[in-house]
């Protein structure tokens, strides 16, 4: 094991986090080719960071960021100096690539993981590209034609995945959403989302899959730890190495709940939570689109992990009659979301308890380690990574005034700062949080010696007030770093302020969420104000009565250029007995009752 290595497990000569341990490096890599910033999340159009894959090579000498340039065609590799993060040479150019999924720095060049056109397909298809010395060394595909063709074919129309190495097993993982085919008679903008005409049982369905390939670039199927079709319309996916496969993974479905899944790979293992979802939509609490990185991190030099996402909390647990026994659905404790986190012994195993699956359970998330803990703010974009083998950084934004959807979508509000609060090994927290507004999480967070956790972002004004479907190109890229001391990062001190966190044991008074929710009775839905969300009286989910639950075979995905907007084809519009849906389109129960329109071919 290298030096450089060992240094990294030593603690951090660290207290805790104060104004001197955010560093900025504001605008210091220039791309070469201009980025848009903003992807928007699918069901909402709420803008999300689009994520610049990063990472920095185990000898410390080298990095390397992935984006996606403007044409929506190409993704670029740009080589970085990680003491001063200004560029090294040119960027290599992958053509007919949609999107920068995944990246691992080698000592001797990287390999990438990106969804790339093929000429067999309509849509793309995942793949690992491996460059040494500056040439491309093989290219794997790891679904598409050929690929387990026996257990079905299956395209990335959004590939929203991530990619690891183990230098110990000597194996590269890919974990990613797939899918199978809509019916060819689907009408209107699903027409469009369609994929190739793939085989197997998950044809037209979303999932996931997980994927090894070895140093040749060779796909090694792995019993016990490779999966063809996982996690039903996972929309949060979190992947980190392990000395030997499995590797650790962590998903999150539309059936209501987030697993463990190493040993399963499927949702199903140890469950880290209960969380209110629907048909097709898991409420983005690893991110959602652009989102599937830095939510688990491994303490180098043990077998720990940590897991961090944001949560609505879980009430009045009630039967998944559709998964049957041992699966759950809940309501949500607040419509607003929190940061939470969970801590394993190992790459399988909790430290604490699991969440609990008893039907009638008037609580859901007893077991849940929280972060933040308000009832009048919004948490998102939440991240961790490990500082050394005994601290770990946390990281959200946080709006205020957030006004939520109930269906588990998302909030808008105003931004007020990006937040780092350092937790331990056992994950408790080490001092109060301290917070910037001029910073933000857009990329990996990685360690680098003498800086501690850094990571790239777009230096910009952040708007989380209403959907937005792009941002403005941008030609370089700012890197941010905490935690290496004060002012031993050489990069800029970040204006922040010391902020205290709000503990589950000191909960905010009762408040109103400011959010429209539909009230349950036998007359047809209205629309009244939000209750007051105490641990007591949790938020009203929209039901129907009547209603049962459909699997669906809706994308949570959609290309850059298919910007989700308000018209009914991409957000359901609410329908009941008396509200009609628009031509060409039905009213369709969501799990949890809610109902909205959508076409009329699509479902069962």
């Amino acid at each position: 094991m290298s030096i450089f290595l060992w240094l990294l497990f030593l603690p951090a000569v660290l207290c805790q986090l104060s104004s001197g341990s955010l560093q900025k490096f504001p605008n210091a890599l220039a791309l070469g080719n201009s980025f848009d910033p903003i992807i928007a999340a699918y069901w909402t159009g709420l803008p999300h960071h689009r994520r610049t894959p990063f990472s920095v090579s185990p000898d410390g000498k080298s990095a390397y960021l992935a984006y996606l340039s403007t044409s929506y065609s190409s993704v670029f590799i740009q080589q970085v100096d990680p003491s001063t993060f200004a560029a090294v040479g040119k960027p290599v150019e992958i053509s007919g690539a949609r999107e920068a999924g995944g990246l691992v720095a080698r000592n001797d060049g990287f390999a990438v993981l990106v969804n790339l056109d093929n000429s067999q397909t309509e849509h793309p298809i995942s793949t690992i590209i491996r460059y040494k010395g500056g040439s491309k060394a093989w290219t794997r595909p790891i679904n598409g034609p050929g690929v387990h063709e026996s257990q079905g074919l299956s395209s990335s129309p959004d590939m929203n995945g991530d990619l690891v190495y183990s230098e110990a097993a000597g194996l590269y993982a890919a974990y990613v959403v797939v899918t199978g085919k809509f019916p060819a008679n689907t009408p209107g903008p699903w027409a469009k989302r369609s994929t190739v005409a793939y085989t197997g049982d998950a044809k037209g369905h979303f999932g996931d899959s997980i994927q090894y390939v070895t140093d040749a670039g060779e796909l090694k199927v792995i019993n016990g730890a490779s999966s063809t079709f996982g996690c039903s319309h996972n929309t949060g996916i979190a992947l980190e190495e392990a000395d030997a496969p499995p590797f650790a993974s962590v998903c999150a479905e539309d059936h209501g709940a987030i697993w463990l899944n190493t040993k399963t790979q499927y949702m199903s293992g140890v469950k880290i939570a209960n969380e209110n979802a629907t048909n097709g939509v898991s409420g983005e609490p690893m991110g959602g689109m652009s989102g599937s990185y830095s939510c688990l991190a491994l303490f180098p030099g043990s077998s720990t992990y940590i897991f961090a996402w944001q949560s609505r909390g879980a009430v009045r647990l009630t039967q998944d009659d559709w998964m049957g026994a041992g699966y759950t659905a809940s309501s949500p404790r607040w419509l607003n979301h929190n940061v939470a986190i969970s801590m394993t012994k190992d790459k399988s195993t909790l430290q604490g308890p699991e969440a609990i699956s008893n039907v009638g359970a008037a609580s859901g998330d007893d077991q849940v380690t929280w972060i933040t803990k308000s009832e009048t703010t919004d948490h998102q974009n939440v991240r961790v990574a490990a500082l050394d083998g005994s601290n770990a950084i946390v990281t959200w934004e946080e709006l205020s005034n957030p006004h939520c959807q109930p269906v588990p979508l998302s909030c808008t509000g105003t931004f007020t700062g990006t937040f780092f609060q350092q937790v331990d090994s056992q994950g408790k927290k080490v001092g109060e949080a301290i917070s910037a507004k001029d910073v933000f999480v857009s990329g990996d967070m990685q360690r680098i010696a003498g800086k501690g956790v850094c990571w790239p972002y777009v230096s910009t004004e952040w708007d989380l007030s209403g959907p937005k479907d792009k941002g403005t190109p941008v030609s370089s890229m700012s890197f941010a770093c905490i935690g290496g001391g004060s002012g031993g990062g050489g990069g800029t001190p970040a204006s922040t302020t010391q902020n205290p966190t709000v503990t589950p044991s000191q909960t905010a008074p009762p408040s109103t969420v400011p959010s429209d929710t539909v009230t349950e009775n036998a007359a047809p839905s209205t629309m009244s104000p939000a209750p007051t969300n105490t641990d007591d009286n949790p938020p009203t989910v929209p039901t129907m009565s009547g209603s049962t639950r459909t699997r669906m075979t809706r994308s949570s995905r959609s290309p850059p250029e298919e910007t989700p907007t308000t018209d009914p084809s991409n957000t359901p519009v609410s329908c009941d007995g008396q509200t009609e849906c628009p031509e060409g389109y039905r009213c369709f129960a969501f799990q949890g009752g809610y109902a909205g329109c959508v076409p009329a071919g699509w479902g069962p």
